[in-house]
């Protein structure tokens, strides 16, 4: 009788432990659930598109592109600091203003790259039209390093027909200790040499 006992004794405790593994197991499910759900959220306000839905406007598709550019703007992931063995992390800003009064600025491709000239993170995936003084922003946190000390975005343009040349920009912020650091780069036009 005794034997029985301690049988049925232990599958209870069986029982007990596999149900305290699955109820733990559900919480861990559940708990990542709310974390991808929050992440995916995250990283949706963080989209430039939809953080400056209103300075967009419709891309006209069967309308040819007169003019085009291409901008290359220096953005720095970190820099070196003290004695050259310190460095800074930085946060960045790409800023792309359209200038013109009357016509919108077409995106076609906005590509952050790093140091080695790697492409690290397209920003578009297909062509956005900018509104007329319209801005967007694409942002990369302190945190990401992926860009190096020679990071850079790439931005190739276009317009329906004459414009102004867009205004592009990088802001770079950052801190080490009690000094602050924050600089602007200007976006340079590219051409091609003949």
């Amino acid at each position: 009788m005794p034997f029985r006992h301690l049988t049925l004794l232990a599958i209870a405790a069986l029982v007990l432990v596999l149900g305290a593994g699955f109820l733990a197991n559900q919480r861990w499910v559940v708990r990542n659930l709310r974390y991808e759900a929050a992440e995916a959220e995250r990283k949706r306000q963080s989209d430039p598109l939809v953080l400056f839905g209103s300075s967009l406007t419709k891309v006209a598709l069967d309308v040819p592109r007169a003019v085009r550019g291409t901008v290359y703007v220096p953005a720095y992931a970190s820099i070196r600091a003290g004695d050259g063995r310190s460095r800074v992390d930085l946060a960045t800003t790409l800023s792309i203003h359209n200038t013109s009064r009357d016509r919108p600025l077409i995106l076609e491709r906005v590509d952050y790259h790093n140091t080695e000239g790697e492409l690290v993170q397209p920003y578009l995936a297909g062509p956005v039209a900018l509104k007329p003084f319209g801005t967007v922003e694409m942002f990369v946190p302190r945190d990401d390093l992926r860009g190096g000390t020679g990071a850079n975005f790439v931005v190739e343009w276009a317009a329906e027909g004459a414009t102004s040349e867009p205004v592009i920009e990088t802001v770079m912020m950052g801190s080490m200790g009690t000094t602050s650091y924050s600089f602007v780069s200007q976006g340079r036009s590219v051409r091609r040499s003949r």
